[in-house]
């Protein structure tokens, strides 16, 4: 990981660095159901139970479950982009932006190994500079 992308803030709550700097995206694993969720939670959203999470460093990488081509969007974001939701490997389901792909269905498919990437979030938006976000990108 460059020195770059570690003196970089987290621009999301499930984003986070380790020790020496690495970033990450947290989750939850419910020890009563099983089910992987983004982020950090108390009670569990799938069962109810209560107390039950632990928190876990979810996979880089997994399967493109969907996507949409985005031609028109706030100022300040470049168009057009790839909004992707990926299944990651061992649980969780992830949004973000895909890259290194043609924008166009003919280069997209469903199914498609993914890894995630950390970059600095100017790359998806203006005013981005000084955090840091995660992305998706072909994982071969």
């Amino acid at each position: 990981m460059s020195a770059e992308i570690q003196a970089l803030k987290p621009v999301l709550p499930y984003l986070a660095q380790g020790d020496d700097g690495t970033p990450y995206l947290i989750g939850s694993r419910c020890d009563a159901c099983g089910q992987t969720h983004l982020g950090r939670f108390e009670n569990c959203p799938r069962c109810a139970a209560r107390g039950k999470l632990t928190e876990i460093h979810l996979s880089d990488s997994g399967v493109l479950y969907n996507y949409t081509i985005v031609y028109r969007s706030l100022p300040g974001v470049t168009v057009p982009f790839i909004s992707a939701v990926v299944d990651l490997d061992g649980g969780g389901t992830v949004k973000g932006n895909l890259l290194d792909v043609d924008p166009s269905p003919e280069a997209i498919r469903f199914g498609m190994p993914v890894r995630i990437v950390f970059r600095e979030a100017d790359t998806a938006v203006a005013g981005g500079e000084g955090y840091v976000s995660h992305f998706f990108v072909p994982a071969n």
